[in-house]
């Protein structure tokens, strides 16, 4: 096993506080359960039905504990399975609430598997949960807030407000990548072509069952527990890969679990699953649960899309014959299981993998957008957490700190400027804007708007040697504003690509890892800008001339900055860029 497969960075070691007392999350909860063959399938392995159940539960609880009163949960973020585990083994559960919102609050779930015989842990999966507080009387409960004490949960908590950003826009980042002509052409044939006609007919994995909810299915409020929904949802899409490879498959991942409303006692829940596709190794199968009690109509409960591999004795994924959806509907699963393919590897290749891993600058498109905005502020919220910052030098409250972090050496530039949060926030996000106070973007053009808070823009900078060419950058600019107070203000860089802006031989491309601003409202007049930048080894060697608007004259360009902030702090018609 190496060392990534270990439960790493998310298991914090103790946190001691000035009175010598060992600091726990409040909200935490942790659950150890020893997998019998009660708690196994076939293979001599935890169902990932029984997984999931434990895993809701700790999560409900630890909602719970901060709410103070009965939590549901309302959605369960996409889990990636790294590992079974086997019976006999210790499953341990770890969950604490990350953000409160309103009546809302998200969940962090760790699972990790120890070996009792080697002393060996290692991570298994993680998730993300949403939980609703449930008032006893009319209107509903307003959370208390939480306040972080150590780097992870501050990171945690900043991060949870970009992750609940993703799932209000997902199904509008699904209908606009279905209606994206290029993806269109990318799917390939039609449900109707001749490429179907050898392929597995998607009827003979389907799969239809009903389970009548009893009281040990039901939760502590009386409504069907939603760990149970889940594990019913897993059974049947597992029968429904089953059919289509005639052998044992392997659950990969789970796409968001959504549950659109309560199911109770008496209720008779119909669950459906159908294999929607099959990518090579993979396959994807759409489940469904529906309820209903007497002559009611049937209501929408849930539904979740599983990734299922099938693996040989070798521990290798086979390959899977086609599928032949089913007419009409069918031709709609197909074309949305590619969709949802691609985003889950474009999720896997800008947030999963390591930075040395990938290239710096990200190829943009429509269908990544929603995962390289948040990996564009994940980035830095990450850069600006990290706890070991030294202060290298300070002139007039400017004070210039670095970061050395395997082949990354990163900077930070600090000052206090009199000028309100919100307006350095819409002044400093405006790039078109920065030539005016940096000397290093010589010139700047806003060439595709994402949307209201994320831009894509050409940046122009000097040579960094005499006689050489200038660097351009395609840089993706991402900002939010707080959501909380005591959040940051911020304004996140990093380089993309464009097929539309290749590089050219009049210029170096630059690319930038990741770069930008926070802002802290220290008073309604004064706010606390810190700049960060993340630099390349190849850039290293130029770090006296200049490093994607960063130099060695870091004083003069932020004594700069904060007279532009304080020349145009007044609010003028023409003063603000409406780019943004």
């Amino acid at each position: 096993m190496t060392s990534e497969e270990r439960a790493p960075e998310e298991l914090e070691s103790d946190v001691l506080l000035e009175n010598g007392e060992v600091y726990r999350n409040p909200t935490e909860v942790k659950m150890s359960q020893i997998v019998l063959p009660c708690h196994a399938n076939h293979c001599n392995e935890l169902s990932v039905g029984q997984l999931l159940k434990w895993m809701d539960s700790t999560a409900c609880l630890s909602a719970e504990r901060h709410a103070g009163c009965p939590c549901v949960t309302a959605s369960v973020d996409d889990i990636h399975f790294k590992h079974t585990i086997r019976v006999g083994q210790v499953v341990n559960i770890k969950a604490k609430v990350n953000r409160a919102f309103n009546s809302s609050m998200e969940v962090g779930i760790l699972v990790t598997c120890e070996d009792l015989y080697s002393d060996d842990q290692w991570k298994v999966c993680q998730a993300h949960a949403t939980f609703v507080a449930r008032s006893s009387g009319e209107g509903k409960v307003r959370l208390k807030q939480l306040h972080p004490h150590t780097h992870r949960e501050q990171l945690e908590h900043s991060l949870a407000a970009e992750r609940r950003r993703m799932r209000l826009i997902h199904d509008d980042t699904m209908k606009d990548l279905l209606s994206n002509q290029t993806f269109q052409n990318d799917t390939g044939e039609g449900p109707e072509s001749s490429n179907f006609q050898d392929a597995v007919p998607a009827e003979r994995t389907k799969v239809e069952s009903v389970e009548l909810v009893l009281p040990p299915h039901a939760n502590h409020q009386v409504n069907t527990f939603g760990g149970q929904i889940m594990a019913w949802m897993e059974n049947v899409a597992t029968i429904a890969a089953s059919r289509l490879c005639n052998a044992h498959p392997t659950l990969r991942t789970i796409d968001m679990f959504h549950f659109r409303g309560p199911s109770h006692i008496g209720d008779r829940l119909i669950l459906k699953a159908i294999v929607n596709n099959t990518f090579k190794n993979s396959m994807e199968v759409g489940v469904r649960a529906e309820a209903y009690q007497g002559d009611e109509p049937v209501r929408h409960v849930n539904s979740a899309f599983m990734v299922y591999e099938v693996l040989d004795e070798h521990g290798r994924p086979c390959t899977l014959p086609p599928i032949r959806p089913e007419p009409l509907e069918g031709g709609r699963r197909y074309k949305e299981a590619i969709a949802r393919r691609k985003i889950r590897l474009d999720r896997k290749y800008i947030i999963s993998c390591k930075q040395t891993e990938v290239p710096l600058s990200v190829p943009w498109n429509p269908s990544n957008q929603v995962y390289l905005n948040y990996n564009n502020i994940f980035a830095l919220k990450m850069l600006a957490a990290r706890p070991n910052w030294v202060l290298n030098s300070e002139k007039n409250n400017v004070s210039l700190y670095t970061l050395e972090e395997n082949q990354f050496l990163c900077f930070r530039v600090e000052n206090e400027v009199e000028v309100p949060a919100h307006r350095a926030f819409l002044l400093l996000s405006d790039l078109g804007r920065r030539q005016e106070w940096d000397q290093h973007y010589t010139h700047c053009e806003l060439i595709n708007k994402v949307d209201e808070d994320d831009l894509i823009y050409r940046v122009v900078t000097p040579s960094i040697t005499k006689g050489g060419r200038d660097q351009d950058f395609i840089l993706l600019a991402s900002r939010r504003p707080p959501c909380n107070k005591g959040d940051p203000y911020v304004i996140a860089l990093r380089s993309v690509t464009l097929p539309t802006h290749p590089p050219s031989e009049e210029f170096n491309r630059g690319e930038v890892v990741c770069a930008g601003f926070t802002i802290f409202e220290v008073s309604n007049t004064v706010a606390k800008i810190s700049y960060y930048n993340q630099a390349t080894p190849e850039v290293l060697p130029y770090i006296s001339t200049d490093i994607a608007g960063l130099s060695s004259s870091f004083y003069s360009i932020f004594c700069s900055c904060s007279q532009f902030l304080l020349k145009n702090r007044a609010v003028t018609h023409d003063s603000v860029s409406t780019s943004l």
